[in-house]
């Protein structure tokens, strides 16, 4: 394939109105790439996904009939309290509001438990197994989904902390 020796590019020249209107267009493409991601808790209140960078973020999906939900509850509720890592929780069986306010509370659940499901906004697939635990490092960026409960052992091993 060959090139033109000749290259006519158009002129753009200003007129009037117009030409005001380009930085507000180059100011909203640029814009455009800094959507912050916000979710939902569990008391309806928004958090912003950007509020957990430099930390680690466990997304643990978890229900009330699965056993070994129950049994990582404890670990989970004390791995929150560590400054480096958040734990959010995910209801499996999409239960939200105060429904979901009063089962956490039933089931000793201390750590942040979202309203909805973050999943699919990032591009994770529903997990076919409970508890399901995705492990997200302080640049946001999924590293691995664990099956089965989780101890604060086995997670610093693979945080490194």
């Amino acid at each position: 394939m060959q090139y033109p020796r000749h290259l006519s590019i158009p002129s753009i020249k200003p007129s009037g109105r117009r030409w005001l209107l380009l930085p507000a267009l180059i100011a909203a493409i640029i814009l455009s790439g800094c959507e912050k991601t916000e979710m939902v808790r569990s008391d309806g209140t928004l958090v912003n996904w950007d509020e957990y960078r430099g930390q680690w973020v466990l997304v643990n999906y978890w229900a009330e009939w699965c056993a070994p939900c129950l049994e990582e509850i404890p670990e989970l509720n004390h791995i929150d309290k560590a400054p480096d890592i958040a734990v959010l929780g995910v209801n499996f069986d999409g239960i939200e509001g105060p429904a979901l306010e009063e089962l956490g509370q039933r089931m000793g659940i201390e750590f942040t438990m979202l309203g909805q499901d973050p999943g699919p906004g990032f591009g994770w697939k529903v997990p076919m197994a409970l508890p399901a635990t995705f492990v997200v490092d302080p640049q946001g960026t999924l590293v691995e989904t664990r099956f089965g409960p989780q101890t604060e052992e086995d997670l610093r091993t693979l945080i490194g902390g």
